[in-house]
């Protein structure tokens, strides 16, 4: 499937998940509010941020009362100081707070992921290097979170299992070899990239030797990295994993590699503090 329409179905998905696990039979606290009472409300960040989610809350409101109207004051991607409204909403006061905390949930998470992909592509500025998530996403969020990593300006390194190959440590034991394992990746799928995990000078000169498309520094130190630019000469594309942080980030890109990875941009991020009030009502 192409990654537009995974991400739209995923979309649909998310939403209707969402509200199961939130709504389930029916919000009984709504009930307390009188069915015909219409309000507005709004959504603001108490902290800076870099907004992701849109999509995903219009189709939340759109599932649960397509009466309510989303005004957004802000896109995907766009950087809002601490206090800035976002969202404004108008429709029935029972659906406005149904949806309210699976809204949030949502928005939360991905600007969390969207918010330190931009601090990351920021410390990275003018070096050249460009910045890889990993698979290492939130359980049933993975489409969700690469979305968000590309917000904050990142790229995405693999979606899956399925659209290129990474031949680490134990495919190597498995297979008798960097040399066989590359071999039998271009048997089965020859248009498809295939990058090799290294932990060694030794195992560098046989993945380049076999001719991988893009190599990974597993753990390398900034001398050993520096040493592998030398080395490879141009010849693969060189990515530096572990021990990634805000406070390596710059130095491992002065090392000379083409591109970074972090699980940090998904696995362990904080959500971001948002918040929605109710700011008028009718009858």
């Amino acid at each position: 499937m192409h990654y537009q329409d995974a991400l739209a179905e995923e979309i649909r998905d998310s939403a209707a998940r969402l509200l199961a696990e939130d709504v389930g039979p029916g919000d009984i606290t709504a009930e307390l509010i009188p069915e015909k009472q219409w309000a507005r409300a709004r959504v603001i960040t108490r902290e800076d941020t870099v907004l992701c989610g849109v999509a995903w809350v219009d189709e939340l409101f759109r599932r649960l009362d397509p009466r309510v109207r989303l005004h957004w004051l802000a896109a995907d991607g766009d950087r809002l100081d601490a206090g800035a409204t976002f969202l404004e909403l108008e429709g029935p006061a029972r659906s406005l707070l149904t949806g309210e905390r699976a809204a949030l949930n949502l928005l939360q998470t991905l600007s969390a992921t969207a918010t330190r992909t931009r601090h990351y592509v920021d410390l990275l500025e003018g070096t050249g290097v460009r910045l890889l998530d990993t698979r290492k996403t939130l359980p049933g969020l993975r489409l969700a979170q690469k979305y968000a990593v590309t917000c904050g300006g990142g790229h995405n390194h693999r979606i899956g299992l399925y659209d290129a190959f990474l031949i680490k440590e134990n495919h190597i034991a498995a297979c008798g070899g960097i040399a066989a394992a590359v071999e039998e990746a271009r048997r089965i799928a020859r248009d498809l990239p295939v990058e090799v995990e290294v932990e060694s000078f030794e195992e560098l000169d046989q993945a380049l030797a076999a001719g991988a498309d893009v190599i990974m520094l597993d753990n390398f130190s900034l001398d050993d990295m520096r040493e592998a630019v030398r080395r490879n000469d141009g010849r693969a594309s060189l990515e530096s994993s572990g021990n990634v942080d805000e406070t390596t980030l710059r130095a491992i890109a002065e090392t000379g590699v083409d591109c970074i990875s972090s699980g940090a941009l998904s696995k362990d991020v904080k959500a971001i503090d948002l918040s929605m009030r109710i700011v008028e009502q009718e009858a």
